[in-house]
């Protein structure tokens, strides 16, 4: 049980991953994250920031035109198995038992930011934990037009990538000694990530709240 706590910790550390797993690894977790129901827990953004960093300073052996469109490759193809996850499986998807990798009040709150947005939900779902899971999914559920998902989907992985992979790249070739302060920088991005996330669930709390005093009443 403590290897796989040790386990679990270490898949959850970009440092770690980056400097033992490189750039496949990397890859690989983006591919997962962007496309595989249970890669939600999985790090993202700040995973990409690192990965430029990382390439700026040398401390990974792979040039920044390789980590670019290699990351954008996995994201373009994980949210393509998403899609066809979600085809596949319908509104059953719904109906399945929550589990360890599985949570069906994700699959929901992908649904109502699907439903906020429509398909350009999978540009700016992007860049919000969670959400950059799902939105895929449901878009597979909802049989969103293919060509429209083929288009949302390169722009999202294009902008997506592009920021925070570059900002990273160009950030660590301006300012080297910023990897001293990495650690502040990955909790800055996991905040700036998760705000929207916690705005929509104070929202739906206050709804749920005023909804009930007036049932009560």
């Amino acid at each position: 049980m403590q290897e796989f706590l040790m386990s679990f910790q270490q898949l959850m550390d970009p440092e770690y991953l980056l400097s033992h797993g490189g750039f496949y690894i990397v890859c690989l977790i983006v591919f997962a994250e962007t496309g595989l129901f249970f890669g939600f827990f999985l790090p993202g953004d700040y995973l990409l920031f690192l990965a430029g960093l990382f390439c700026a300073l040398g401390k990974i052996d792979v040039t920044i035109t390789t980590m670019y469109f290699g990351i954008l490759a996995a994201g373009i193809l994980g949210n393509f198995v998403g899609y066809w996850f979600g085809y596949r499986t319908g509104p059953m998807l719904f109906k399945r038992q929550d589990s360890f990798l599985f949570k069906r009040k994700y699959v929901i709150m992908a649904e109502e930011f699907y439903q906020k947005y429509g398909g350009t939900a999978l540009v700016i779902g992007r860049f919000v934990p969670i959400i950059r899971t799902f939105a895929p999914i449901f878009a597979g559920v909802v049989k969103l037009n293919f060509r429209k998902f083929v288009l949302f989907n390169v722009i999202g992985a294009v902008l997506w990538v592009s920021l925070l992979t570059l900002m990273g790249y160009f950030l660590g070739i301006q300012f080297p000694w910023i990897i001293e302060y990495v650690e502040y920088i990955i909790v800055a991005l996991i905040a700036i990530a998760f705000l929207p996330i916690a705005i929509a669930l104070l929202k739906r709390w206050l709804k749920n709240r005023k909804t009930n005093k007036h049932n009560k009443q």
